[in-house]
């Protein structure tokens, strides 16, 4: 581990503020007060700071995405600039900032935490847990961190091989560290922990490709011991179970399905609410995907897909509510849980909003788990509707490819609404959602229990899921769109095209402003009540990461990173734009009012086949590889090897011209610390036809644009 230090954190005076027209805050200079300007938000459940603050993923404790202050708002945001920016190294660089008392934490790459005073951009420590060197075959799978959280002066992360650590914010040294996750698996950190009440809590992802069970563990923030376990799916029956929710759950599932692990990893939603001191959990899929295999095709399967409820305290069960019972499709409930009293019917209810994979918007009433409205935002044809009276999906019977394969299903398993956080405006009663638009047909066909195997700690496995193939999903078909939703009444306000199959996380603000960047490097503000561009800035590189918003000494900011990092790493090839993951820039970028930073001019990226001058075509050896590729490869490097910046594109890179350097990489191991995972299973086999096919495609352009330029 490493930790620098450039200069202690200069905090401004943090002062006590009452929700109202104004806070008033020591601004950090004897004598002076400064008046700043916010949204009195009484349906910001549960806010965990100041309104000038940002100490969680979401803000608040109800995760709504929202900045209260209004100082930037729909009558000024055009006079908004670039205040300062910062470049960032090689890595991920998607995640939520925080901000607290005048300092910004960022994570980027493997859980690097950075903290950089809020108005200069002067980095003031960076710690690095050089995660990747102690993930071992967990670098496999995820990309790295999305976020931090906050409390009592300490920043919490996780990291890829497991740990969750506690740093001091003024030093960025390490407090304590606790192993979360076992070493010899697949299961892995990717999602922000959650502070609440002096407990911390963290889930995992991992379930597409090992034999894992999920669970999520919260922990003592002062001082990291284990406070309570949850398991989202029942374990071996014959060592019983954990708690009665185990033994409840356990009446769903058939077959001997923990030999699979099961499934059901919290990899990302976790919601709290004080109200009813309640902790919400946003469920994955199973493990395998396919219910047949799963569980012999019977039972619902508790509790994949499902928002769970359980006691803070204690992290006793108290609720569920399943999006998708007996889940077949990735269609998981991961996706991010706002908070919000709506009135509904003439009645004021609290409730919790999400927006799944499976392109329903669910209404449920956060006290007890019942549905109260769910109806698709997007395009949806594996379902009918959803049958408030029982809470459950009216399936399309195709869906469940009971013939081997299935009719084209909306949306895919990318699903109508990823990570990427949604946003929710207390002052218009309005969700802004980053959805998608992309088909998927599964086939299932030759795979059976009998011959369905998967080895422990295996990397991604043709078996791992049902075989699928992706349908009309070409540039023309995958779209993607902000989309302003309007909870009470289930009905869309208003929708911006974005381009490609992909767009960024969303922040809402009261100053009527609704912020959202793409993939093209533009980074958007929009009135909150019609969806009108107000204002573009140019970021020159993709711009998905969640911005946040917060005050130091009454002056309001903006903050967001750009570059590529866990999103849409294996579509290269449906992306609006060539993404290189060397020279993209890497940025924080911070906005005020009347900012004059400029950044520099960059060129856009053209990927340009590497020279190779003994390459000699091999198609029964270049098919082999081309399977490999797509088994363990694809998913960083991309779609027929067109990568989409998370990771090199290799047709453009000279390691796969030369066997030794080629091998080193893949089979030694030598770029583990840059997160390039090491293959030493792979036989000299499998390592040759990987690299044909690489030289193969690389060959592939060349051709390409050489007839390109032949044409007049």
């Amino acid at each position: 581990m490493t930790t620098s230090s450039q200069a202690e954190p200069q905090a401004a005076g943090r002062g006590r503020s009452k929700w109202g027209v104004v806070a008033l805050v020591a601004a950090g200079v004897a004598g002076l007060v400064v008046a700043i300007p916010y949204l009195k938000a009484d349906d910001d459940v549960g806010a965990s700071s100041s309104p000038n603050d940002w100490t969680g993923f979401g803000r608040t404790f109800g995760e709504q995405h929202f900045s209260p202050l209004t100082e930037i708002s729909k009558d000024n945001v055009g006079q908004l600039g670039l205040a300062w920016s910062l470049d960032l190294p090689l890595g991920n660089a998607i995640s939520a900032p925080l901000a607290v008392d005048g300092v910004l934490y960022i994570a980027t790459g493997y859980s690097v935490v950075r903290a950089i005073d809020a108005v200069s951009g002067k980095i003031l420590w960076t710690y690095d847990p050089e995660a990747p060197a102690a993930a071992g075959r967990k670098l496999r799978q995820g990309w790295g961190i999305r976020g931090l959280a906050y409390e009592a002066g300490r920043i919490f992360v996780g990291t890829h091989d497991g740990r969750l650590l506690a740093l001091d914010a003024k030093t960025g040294k390490p407090v304590w560290t606790a192993q979360t996750l076992p070493k010899d698996d697949l299961s892995f950190i990717s999602g922000p922990p959650r502070v609440f009440n002096g407990k911390v809590i963290i889930g995992f992802g991992g379930a597409d490709v090992d034999n894992i069970r999920g669970y999520v563990t919260a922990y003592d923030t002062a001082t990291g011991k284990q406070l309570w376990r949850f398991y989202t799916v029942p374990g071996d029956p014959a060592k019983g179970f954990e708690d009665d929710a185990q033994k409840m759950a356990a009446k769903t599932w058939a077959g001997d399905w923990w030999r699979y692990g099961g499934g059901g990893t919290v990899w990302n939603a976790m919601t709290y609410d004080p109200t009813t001191d309640t902790m919400i959990l946003g469920v994955g899929n199973g493990a395998p995907w396919n219910h047949k295999i799963r569980s012999k095709g019977q039972g619902d399967n508790l509790f994949l897909s499902s928002i769970v409820g359980l006691d803070a305290k204690t992290g006793t069960y108290k609720w569920h509510y399943q999006t998708n019972p007996g889940e077949s499709w990735d269609y998981n409930a991961s996706m991010d849980i706002a908070l919000a009293d709506l009135k509904i019917a003439g009645k004021k209810r609290q409730v919790l909003m999400t927006a799944p994979k499976n392109g329903f918007f669910y209404v449920i009433d956060r006290t007890n788990g019942k549905l109260i409205s769910a109806e698709p935002f997007v395009k949806v044809t594996w379902a009918k509707g959803i049958d408030i009276a029982t809470g459950r999906p009216i399936e399309v019977p195709e869906s469940r490819y009971p013939n081997g394969s299935t009719f084209v299903m909306w949306p895919g398993p990318v699903g109508a609404h990823t990570w990427l956080p949604m946003a929710f405006s207390p002052k218009q009663g309005l969700v802004y959602i980053p959805a998608i638009e992309m088909a998927t047909s599964y086939n299932d066909k030759g795979i059976t229990r009998e011959n369905w195997v998967r080895a422990p700690g295996a990397a991604v496995d043709g078996a791992t899921i049902p075989n699928f193939e992706v349908k009309e999903a070409g540039p023309l078909n995958a779209t993607s769109s902000l989309i302003a939703w309007n909870p009470v009444t289930q009905k869309q306000a208003w929708k911006v095209p974005t381009p490609g199959p992909w767009n960024g996380g969303v922040m809402a603000t009261g100053g009527d402003l609704v912020f959202q960047g793409r993939i093209d490097g533009k980074f958007n503000a929009y009135a909150a009540d019609s969806g009108k561009l107000l204002w573009s800035y140019a970021a020159q590189a993709p711009v998905t990461a969640p911005p946040i918003s917060f005050a130091v000494k009454g002056r309001q900011y903006v903050t967001v990173l750009t570059g590529m990092g866990t999103s849409g790493a294996a579509f290269g090839p449906l992306l609006p734009v060539s993404i290189d993951y060397r020279t993209q820039a890497r940025r924080v970028l911070t906005f005020a009012l009347d900012g004059k930073a400029v950044l520099p001019k960059s060129e856009p990226f053209v990927p340009v086949a590497s020279e190779d001058a003994s390459y000699v075509p091999n198609a029964a050896l270049a098919a082999k590889g081309a399977v490999s590729y797509a088994i363990h490869c694809a998913v960083c490097h991309g779609i027929n090897a067109v990568a989409a910046g998370h990771a090199p594109d290799l047709r453009a890179s000279m390691i796969p011209t030369d066997q030794a350097s080629f091998e080193s990489v893949v089979h030694e191991g030598v770029l583990v610390p840059n997160g390039m995972p090491r293959f030493e299973e792979f036989d000299q086999v499998k390592l040759d036809g990987i690299r044909q096919y690489l030289r193969g495609e690389a060959d592939r352009l060349r051709q390409s644009k050489g007839k390109a330029a032949a044409k007049p």
